[in-house]
């Protein structure tokens, strides 16, 4: 039985194997080389210090996705503005895990003030991530031509976005996300 959750430490190891998976295979990423799992706790920490979601996807108990957002840049300008992140286990891949993901990821992110969504999507090609996104309601604003270089060969990105909540119609709150 499929359900999400927020992310626990214990997590971590699955996360960095789900994750070394799609830098070894797939061009979703433009890692080469796959992060350590102090790495992965690492960057897990620093999105669940901003106050922002990061989630896992589990089946029968077994974590087989996550999800996250974190600030579009590391400035505080940003800090309204975040760009999400989603990797399935390929053995669960087609099953709509990705996009039961995005659209907890979607809700919480509002919950915690992000504004705008942002999905960077490696590879012009990678029409299932494209997919997710436009299923959830985001719309191309941007293709980025041969701006990373992985498998011997040159790799678009896609920019995606979605306005959350008042998105740009209303000033932030004064209290701002970490």
């Amino acid at each position: 039985m499929l359900s999400l959750r927020a992310s626990q430490p214990a997590d971590i190891a699955a996360i960095t194997q789900i994750y070394a998976h799609h830098v070894l295979n797939g061009t979703g990423t433009f890692e080469i080389d796959p992060p350590s799992m102090d790495d992965m706790a690492h960057r897990r920490d620093e999105v669940l210090a901003r106050g922002l979601p990061y989630l896992v996807a589990c089946d029968d108990g077994e974590v087989v996705g996550f999800a996250y957002c974190n600030w579009f840049k590391p400035r505080p300008a940003y800090r309204y503005s975040a760009e999400d992140s989603i990797y399935i286990a390929p053995h669960v891949a087609g099953r709509g895990l990705g996009s039961a993901l995005l659209a907890e990821l979607i809700t919480q992110a509002e919950r915690a003030g992000i504004r705008k969504l942002i999905a960077v999507i490696g590879d012009s090609a990678n029409q299932a991530s494209v997919g997710v996104h436009r299923k959830a309601g985001f719309h191309e604003v941007g293709l980025i031509r041969s701006c990373g270089w992985k498998f011997d060969r040159w790799l678009d990105i896609v920019l995606m976005e979605k306005p959350l909540g008042l998105a740009d119609r209303s000033p932030p709150p004064p209290s701002t996300p970490a």
